[in-house]
């Protein structure tokens, strides 16, 4: 594996690891954050700093997860940063963000997640949507308009509904490739989610919502008669008021839960 040197440090792939650098796009970012003095900051996947500095420059003290030791080190004894930060050095899927509670302060999150995790990462910080005020992540710009798609369309699944579910979800801004070191093969995009209040999350097993989702999806040119097979008739699908020709892309986040639930009142 070849590394690409950027200030010092061995850009690794196997951490997904890109360094955004154009000051632009930095600023903007930060402006969306609108991190604040006493605010509940957490940074997922730091690296070498470039939203870091002019978050904690704002806010005077931020929290911060890093997978990859060598940053996380530098971090530490940074001249700047170091008093400003709690570092947490470990893998952030792993990582129980409740924890950060203090003070009943919501947790306002942001970073620059690794493509090659960010829909299991996402997931993993869906549930501890009741802690977040806000959350702002750079991803793949395609995984972005995947979040927002809207039923009956191409980009539509199960990360739509699930990311839906959980949040409002917006995009902010688009980040070409030539804005990081190395550059991706791919466009990135800024997304903002807002989670809902548990009132609007109405699905009894959000677990089972996940399942009716990855069958839906999984043969997404089925019709739902064939795709949703393994968890209901084709009389209990018409039952529901649903028509047996329409595809997963076809329904919508308030049909999913209401299916779901109707398998949580009825098969479980």
């Amino acid at each position: 594996m070849t590394d690409k040197v950027h200030l010092g440090h061995r850009a690794r792939k196997r951490f997904g690891q890109n360094f955004l650098n154009d000051a632009g796009i930095i600023d903007k970012i930060v402006t969306a954050i609108d991190p604040k003095p006493g605010e509940n900051l957490v940074e997922i996947g730091p690296g070498l700093g470039a939203i870091t500095e002019p978050v904690a420059d704002l806010s005077e003290q931020l929290t911060v997860v890093e997978l990859d030791k060598d940053l996380a080190e530098r971090l530490i004894h940074h001249p700047f940063l170091g008093p400003k930060l709690t570092v947490h050095q470990g893998d952030a899927m792993k990582f129980d963000f409740a924890s950060l509670i203090t003070d009943e302060r919501k947790l306002k999150i942001f970073g620059n997640l690794p493509y090659n995790v960010s829909t299991p990462l996402l997931f993993h910080l869906f549930e501890f949507c009741d802690h977040v005020e806000h959350m702002h992540f750079m991803l793949q710009k395609e995984v972005v308009k995947r979040m927002v798609a809207s039923p009956n369309s191409k980009a539509y699944g199960r990360l739509s509904v699930m990311t839906q579910y959980y949040c409002h979800a917006m995009p902010v801004i688009e980040v070409p490739p030539e804005c990081f070191k190395p550059a991706p093969k791919v466009d990135s995009a800024v997304i903002r989610l807002m989670p809902k209040a548990p009132e609007q999350r109405t699905a009894k097993s959000v677990k089972l919502l996940n399942t009716v989702c990855l069958e839906a999806f999984n043969q997404r040119r089925k019709t739902i008669r064939n795709s949703l097979s393994n968890l209901l008739t084709a009389e209990e699908i018409e039952g529901l008021g649903l028509d047996l020709k329409l595809r997963a892309e076809n329904l919508s986040l308030d049909t999913f839960i209401k299916i779901a639930n109707w398998i949580y009142d009825n098969k479980q």
